[in-house]
């Protein structure tokens, strides 16, 4: 097959797959833990949806290994003890499924081989906790009171990432109230606990977790107040806090997670089970659901507008140009999902104006630095022919470039939140929940905007800090790690493009070590494919297969620093080429990663958006060959 005949085949799909709207719905999909808390929840909730309860389970089981375990991803060794327990607990609850089952049996026998509940993720410990399995310990290493630190603090609510805050706000409700929640249907876990002795949290036994507590808790004392009413003042707060965060869909920040954890800190405060804000928030979820091989499946939250950007600017990297129906209407969704509301980001970058962008459809105050410069890749050629599309591009490149860290890179959702102390709070992977630091992907994706799509000179003093930071933060083998994607090889193709759009030297030796270390990982068949374990472990761990989506990444990244086409890229376009179609059990291996080693996501629009985008930048630099 030809380059042009691959870029035909993918934009013909694409052009029948987007709807109406604009955008393109491919599912957003992660593992069964965000099917086993809308289980969780309905039935807490006592909302009899038998239908979608049924769903849910029918998914969860398809998904059940043969030694009884859930896998995260493909290549899980023996499997997930946190997402087993999670899928046990949900299973049990709906009703559906008994003890007795040889399904559950096979379950228990995995978690208890494993070291039982005591061994799960902090994040799971806590859903038990809540749903009455668990016990809460005697303190949560984050006080309520911490709401009413004010920001000059070393350690203050706001050092905390958004992206943070938006869990941990309903989580120190709900242990400041130890609440725990049962009903009649509750199922009992005790079964799965292979000693009470060391039932608890790890901070229970940590000693680090003082260091922290000890600056918040003097920090608290210059507070003039009596202890009851800066207790009163800070549940107050919090609450607050939730309420000032839901977006119009009843779900706070958009996520299932944050909205799971606020219907229970509602019930922790009095609410009812049929109150406004608790049914609103369950509809919301609703919007989530979306199906995947003909089972239902709860998103984490839905990628409309990150899938539609992508795809609009590879569209047009493909020769599709702004005027083409398919990129008008992507256009005109883009622009309407841009955010003139103030959020959290105005706090650490008080002289910006709002005018980005977010993740998904539900986003109205949350943007965020990849989603934005995604979105201007995808409506700069329609900024250069309509001076309206042009003032909104004006005001998303501002806020990108306001948005860069005093380190030189760029974060997520907010500047400079890496504070170095809430790496001592010990909470799992608190670097991953409570910080956003900057990253090779968020770095390398901002600079290739701002060096290829504005007038933003190569010399200027953003780009000498960014490439810094890049230098500083490149691994020994040549390679950066991707803090939001897999892994590697993410954060190597975003940091490759990123300098060659400011003509950044391709003989330097960070760029030479960069390509040597991509060309000695292609895989026999031309293509590469990297293991979410690379994730976990801070190394690269070779998939040993290859996927679309990573080849892409590498292909991708070598053409953009190649002035010739070697036979590694050219064995990758082969393989591009001929698996485009591929539907084995790499095409659903997850790109994605939320949290390190509990939260990882398939993006099912990546096998068109990066294979398109690594075969038009090939003919647009070297023809058909």
């Amino acid at each position: 097959m030809k380059v042009s005949n691959g870029i035909n085949h993918l934009i013909t799909t694409l052009r029948a797959d987007q709807t109406t709207s604009g955008t393109w719905e491919y599912p957003f999909e992660s593992s069964i833990s965000t099917d086993t808390y809308m289980i969780i929840l309905l039935r807490s909730l006592e909302i009899d949806d038998e239908e979608m309860i049924k769903q849910l389970v029918k998914r969860i089981l398809s998904k059940q290994e043969e030694n009884g375990a859930w896998k995260h991803y493909y290549d899980e060794r023996g499997g997930s003890l946190s997402l087993t327990v999670e899928a046990y607990h949900a299973l049990l609850y709906s009703g559906y499924i008994d003890k007795k089952d040889d399904r559950m049996k096979k379950a228990k026998r995995f978690i208890l081989q494993q070291g039982g509940i005591e061994e799960t993720h902090f994040l799971t410990k806590l859903i038990l906790t809540i749903t009455g399995q668990y016990e809460w310990p005697k303190f949560f290493p984050l006080p309520i009171e911490l709401m009413l630190i004010q920001p000059i603090m070393p350690i203050n609510f706001y050092s905390i990432s958004v992206y943070g805050r938006a869990n941990i706000v309903p989580i120190m409700i709900i242990a400041e109230k130890k609440f725990r929640f049962r009903t009649a249907s509750s199922p009992d876990l005790s079964d799965l606990f292979t000693s009470r002795e060391e039932a608890n949290f790890s901070w229970s036994r940590s000693s680090e977790w003082r260091t922290i507590h000890k600056t918040i808790k003097s920090s608290i004392k210059k507070i003039i107040g009596l202890p009851q009413e800066l207790h009163q003042l800070s549940m107050s707060r919090a609450k607050q806090y939730m309420m000032n965060h839901l977006e119009p869909d009843g779900t706070l920040f958009g996520y299932i997670s944050s909205t799971f954890l606020m219907v229970f800190a509602l019930l922790s405060l009095g609410h009812k089970k049929d109150d406004p804000l608790i049914e609103n928030a369950v509809k919301g979820l609703y919007g989530f659901k979306t199906k995947v091989k003909g089972h239902t499946h709860i998103q984490f939250t839905n990628a409309s507008v990150w899938n539609t950007s992508l795809l609009s600017y590879s569209l047009q990297k493909a020769g599709l140009t702004p005027n083409d129906p398919m990129i008008k209407k992507a256009t005109n969704y883009l622009l309407s999902r841009q955010q003139y509301k103030f959020g959290d980001w105005i706090i650490h970058n008080p002289k910006t104006k709002p005018g980005a962008w977010g993740f998904s459809n539900i986003n109205t105050f949350q943007p965020d630095t990849d989603d934005t410069s995604a979105t201007l890749r995808a409506i700069t050629n329609s900024a250069k022919i309509d001076d309206n599309i042009k003032e909104a591009w004006n005001l998303g490149v501002n806020w990108l470039v306001s948005m860069q860290n005093d380190d030189g890179g760029w974060p997520a959702f907010e500047k400079n939140t890496n504070n170095k102390l809430l790496a001592l709070v010990p909470i799992q992977d608190s670097e991953f929940i409570l910080t956003d630091p900057s990253s090779a992907d968020l770095t390398g994706r901002a600079m290739e905007f701002l060096g290829n799509y504005t007038q933003m000179p190569h010399q200027h003093s953003h780009f000498d800090k960014s490439i810094e930071w890049l230098k500083t933060h490149q691994e020994k083998n040549g390679s950066w790690y991707g803090r939001w994607g897999i892994c590697y090889i993410y954060g190597t193709w975003a940091a490759l493009t990123g300098l060659s759009a400011i003509a950044y030297d391709n003989k330097s030796e960070m760029i030479k070590k960069a390509t040597s270390w991509l060309r000695s990982i292609q895989n026999a068949d031309g293509g590469y494919g990297e293991s979410a374990l690379s994730d976990k472990q801070k190394k690269y761990i070779p998939l040993g297969d290859s996927t679309l989506t990573h080849t892409a990444w590498a292909i991708d990244a070598l053409i953009s620093v190649s002035q010739k086409p070697d036979e590694t890229i050219k064995r990758g376009i082969k393989y591009l080429l001929t698996s485009l179609d591929n539907d084995d059990w790499s095409e659903d291996y997850p790109a994605g990663q939320g949290l390190a080693g509990a939260i990882y996501f398939h993006y099912h629009s990546y096998r068109y958006i990066f294979p398109l985008l690594a075969l038009s930048h090939y003919r647009e630099k070297y023809g058909e060959e």
